[in-house]
């Protein structure tokens, strides 16, 4: 596989973390109740709270103070948008730089715009995981609290887990954006050297301007 199949590929995977992250962002499934009382379903997510009940009716309530939220929500609010921000940066940036786009002509400078765009790539995975981890975090340690009430017990949601897969594609595609690019530039430094051929003289000496 060519060097700019590869940064073709590691793209498309930057693409689908970023988009799985605005989708986990979105979803209100970070927290799932554990124990289901009266057939209702509780899902808590970064932006609102929803019911579900086991008729399939929903309702949802968007929450109303955000100074009232408690600071992994915050943190996961702040973080998420952020890198949905950056992830739309990083896809400018390495398109800028790609092989296939002809905005910058090729050279050291179109390789370290394009290993910029991964280290973003990468960047967000990073930020993602860290709102992901903290609510896993507390949602085990509640659920193995005895002192906490079983109606207050909650599940990892669907959106951990997307989050989760969106981080891995985020910086596996980051990485194979800025590996590429990296040996790329590594080829390409070497200079190459011509040397004319060497043809002799009359007197049957070789001519010293043949070489080079």
């Amino acid at each position: 596989m060519t060097s700019a199949a590869v940064e073709i590929l590691g793209l498309g995977l930057g693409i689908l973390g970023w988009v799985g992250v605005i989708l986990a962002c979105g979803l209100p499934m970070w927290q799932v109740s554990a124990f289901i009382d009266v057939n209702i379903t509780i899902w808590e997510g970064l932006w609102m709270s929803c019911v579900v009940q086991s008729t399939g009716q929903m309702q949802c309530k968007v929450y109303d103070s955000i100074l009232a939220l408690k600071p992994e929500v915050q943190a996961g609010r702040a973080l998420t948008v952020i890198v949905a921000l950056l992830g739309l940066v990083a896809l400018m940036v390495t398109v800028v730089g790609a092989q296939c786009t002809n905005c910058i002509r090729p050279g050291k400078m179109k390789s370290r715009i394009v290993i910029t765009g991964g280290a973003i790539y990468i960047l967000c995975g990073v930020l993602v995981l860290i709102p992901l981890c903290w609510f896993a975090n507390i949602v085990i340690s509640d659920f193995y609290d005895p002192t906490v009430p079983s109606s207050m017990k909650r599940e990892m949601g669907a959106a951990l887990y997307i989050g989760w897969a969106a981080t891995a594609l985020l910086l596996f595609g980051g990485c194979l954006i800025s590996c590429c690019s990296c040996s790329q530039r590594d080829e390409s430094s070497f200079p190459v050297k011509y040397s004319a051929p060497r043809r002799p003289t009359s007197n049957g000496e070789y001519d010293k301007k043949n070489y080079v």
